[in-house]
Formats: C-alpha cells, structure tokens, sequence
C-alpha cells in the first residue's frame, strides 16, 4: 500500500479520492529537521508540499523510498526537480489549478490601489465617526479601470486568466512572454455565450511605456529582477504594478523610491523578496496593498489542486 506525506496540507477531495483508490494520506507536519526520518520511518513513498517544505538534493538522497513528489500549485522552485528525476522519481505540479484564484486577487489588488481601499479600511475604523468629510475628500479621486491599458509580463496560464479578467473589465491588454507570438484567449459567459479575442506580443520596453497598470506572472528568476530601477523609469507615470507571482522578481528598494517619488501610484503584493519576513518598509508603506501569499488559497483553487495531484498520482502509481 502506498503511503502518501501532505506535508503542507491537501483539500479533503484529495484525500477522498486517493483514499479511494487504497492510498493512505498522512497529513502531518513534519518539521525540516525531522521529515527525512518521518519518511524513511513510516515508508512513504509520495511526498506532497507548496511552497512552504524544500525538496533539497539531501533529502531526495536520504529517502531511497520515495516514488513521486508532487507540487500543489504551479512554481517548482522549491523542489531540486531535475535532481529528482536523474534518481527515477516522478515531479508532478497543478499548473491549471489556480490560474483564476490568482487572477482575482490581482485585481483585487488593482481596485485596492486605484479606489484606495487598503487606506480607506485602515482610516475609518480610527476616524470614520469623527472626519468622515476630509476622508471622503482624501480618498474621492480614485480611477477607474474600464478604458485603461493592463501590461501582463509573462503569458502562462495566470497571466491568460488575468488577461482574461481585464477584457471583461473593459481594460486595453499587452501583454510580453518570451514563449508565445500571439494568443487566442476565450472568454465563457454564463449563460453559453463566448467571445475570443486575438492579442499579439508587445515588446517589453512598449509594454512598459503603454500601459496604465503591470501584472506580473513569471517564474523565480536566478538572474537579476524583472522590474527595477531602469523599467520603472521607463513606465507612466502614475502608474501601478501587482506581483502575485513570485517574491525577488521586483527590486523592493527601487519600488519604494519610485512610489516615494510619485513616479508610481502604487503596487499590490502578495510575494515578497525576503519572505516569510517582509521588509517593515514594504509593510508600512501606504501606497502599498498586501496580502500574506495568498493567491492560489482559494477554498475552490485548493480542491482542484488536490483532484488534479490525486488523478496524477494514481496514474503514475498505477
């Protein structure tokens, strides 16, 4: 019988439908330190994480018993995968799982920024009963979305669902990715109806310049940071920017220069280069909307991620 180590947790679809299928799941957690004798220990040969446990090089070579190590979510960069797979053993990830979770957020973030509503949320709790007028005064020239321009870096899935999302919102979208030319991406109503709309590639430097508003959805990078100094020079002024992807892909210092300088409006966070301890500067900024990495915790994006490791692992254990 297979044994199954959920160390960062999986949804109860999951668990039911390896159950199911005579695979038992354990959904301990086990500490760093501890997980290479839990392992070897309890003979488990899948082990499943998100972003919270490392698969390092030491401990797939301390645990010859495992099979399959399987990523809920998208992102691999917290597993050795190629060092994996020279031992034989199967990497799987959920790349289609969370793709609209992500894309909510973002926006959630975008309408924060552009309507104030991380400051709002702080200032009347302390002054709603007492300066309700010069509140509505400091926070009446927000902007709306509809009509603007929406720069997407990086063209995968989330950046698809992004784009998504800001065509129903009546936004202009760019977007860059060194993947793709054009794309095709197809909006389902409701009620049946579906409309498909063609974009073609922008240059980075042209996304920069044109766009009112950037998401950003690329992988960890090893080499330098996506948006710094240089490309927040070259971008609107007035402009906003959203990272929901990964933390140390903008430059956190040159960001904060550039909202103190007015050159940005604002920027939503839900990564951050020195995670799990954001910098206090990022933290109590107020031009700054954040949330604690929550962009595939949906209740919904967390019951796909587990069907979708359950039927990947039961085919490969299979």
């Amino acid at each position: 019988m297979h044994k199954v180590l959920a160390n960062d947790g999986i949804s109860q679809s999951g668990i039911d439908a390896l159950e199911k299928e005579g695979i038992e799941v354990i959904v301990t957690k086990v500490a760093p330190e501890q997980l290479e004798n839990y392992i070897n220990q309890n003979g488990i040969s899948v082990l499943l994480v998100r972003s919270a446990t490392k698969v390092t090089k030491s401990l797939i070579d301390a645990c010859p018993g495992l099979k399959l190590i399987g990523r809920g979510g998208v992102g691999m960069d917290n597993i050795d995968v190629e060092y994996a797979k020279s031992k034989g053993i199967h990497v799987i990830n959920t790349p289609a799982s969370s793709s609209q979770s992500v894309a909510e957020l973002v926006f959630g973030h975008l309408l924060n920024g552009v309507r104030f509503l991380h400051n709002a949320n702080r200032d009347m709790p302390l002054e709603g009963d007492s300066n309700f007028k010069q509140l509505k005064k400091s926070y009446s020239e927000g902007h709306e979305l509809k009509g603007k321009t929406l720069g997407i870096i990086g063209f995968g899935r989330i950046g698809r669902a992004t784009a998504q999302m800001g065509l129903g919102m009546g936004m202009k979208v760019l977007f860059n990715d060194h993947h793709h030319e054009e794309a095709d991406l197809t909006m389902d109503f409701f009620d049946g109806q579906s409309v498909t709309i063609k974009l073609t590639v922008s240059k980075l430097d042209e996304l920069l310049k044109q766009s009112d508003f950037i998401s950003i959805h690329v992988p960890s990078q090893k080499n330098g940071y996506v948006l710094g100094k240089n490309e927040f020079e070259m971008m609107k002024a007035g402009a906003g920017i959203v990272n929901a992807s990964r933390g140390g892909i903008i430059d956190e210092v040159a960001l904060v220069e550039a909202l103190n300088s007015e050159k940005l409006a604002f920027a939503g966070l839900d990564v951050f280069e020195s995670e799990p301890n954001p910098e206090i500067k990022i933290l109590m900024h107020p031009k700054i909307s954040l949330s604690p990495h929550i962009g595939a915790s949906t209740n919904e994006a967390q019951d796909r991620i587990g069907l979708e490791l359950a039927t990947q692992i039961t085919s490969l254990l299979n």
